[in-house]
């Protein structure tokens, strides 16, 4: 199955999930932003990988910006050479608003992952000739203050059917990839990568979660996933 349709069958089965209070606003970038993630599939998506990174969900200066997971502006327009105009989600937050690449803030989680792909191996092309970077759900959940709310902190009653359409698109991008190792980024996105990888033959594991709010992350985030990745295996 091609990224594009996975991706269409996620964003349609995702239409009609409903969220409720404490959750007041979902933003889904693979449709506002769509034009720049099929750039980004069609630039760096073509198989087979030898790593798949894996995010857990939108950040408010990231993807939900850009349509890339992780997407930073800077690394998005600057290092991948992507961009172009980028739409805004029905329901806007106001204290969230969708500026993409005009977006003037910088989301640390996706500077941390991208200047690391960017110092270890220079050009994207030589990144993505052997990794994928890919989010476990597309969604972006605020609280009517602005907060985010991770998709692991939602009801059981939401978050159960969320789960199964996410875990079927991540277990079709593992079958489409075939790569020898698919990572989650942070313990969440572990979870669902085994969950998803099940009986594939796919080995998995788990990197530390490059968020500021991670203390771990804060004292040299790139030199640990360099030896995190080393002890699965990955040279460099």
């Amino acid at each position: 199955m091609s990224l594009k349709r996975i991706t269409d069958d996620l964003v349609h089965s995702l239409d009609g999930l409903v969220f409720a209070t404490p959750v007041t606003h979902v933003y889904n970038p693979l449709q506002y932003a769509r034009p720049t993630y099929d750039r980004y599939l069609r630039r760096f998506g073509r198989r087979p990988k030898q790593v798949l990174l894996v995010g857990m969900n939108p950040g408010p200066w990231g993807m939900a910006q850009t349509g890339i997971p992780f997407g930073e502006v800077t690394y998005v327009r600057d290092w991948m050479g992507l961009g172009g105009p980028v739409g805004r989600p029905a329901h806007e937050h106001p204290r969230r608003p969708v500026r993409g690449f005009a977006c003037p803030r910088s989301e640390v989680s996706g500077r941390r992952l991208w200047g690391w792909a960017a110092e270890t191996f220079e050009t994207p092309q030589a990144f993505f000739k052997r990794f994928f970077v890919a989010n476990y759900c597309p969604l972006m959940f605020m609280e009517n203050g602005g907060r985010n709310r991770t998709p692991d902190k939602l009801p059981v009653a939401e978050k159960r059917p969320l789960l199964a359409v996410c875990d079927q698109a991540l277990r079709r991008t593992l079958q489409h990839f075939q790569p020898q190792l698919a990572i989650g980024i942070g313990a969440f996105a572990a979870q669902r990568v085994a969950v998803a990888a099940d009986d594939l033959g796919i080995a998995t594991g788990q990197l530390t979660h490059p968020s500021p709010a991670n203390p771990k992350a804060n004292r040299g985030w790139a030199a640990l996933i360099t030896a995190e990745l080393r002890q699965m295996g990955v040279s460099f």
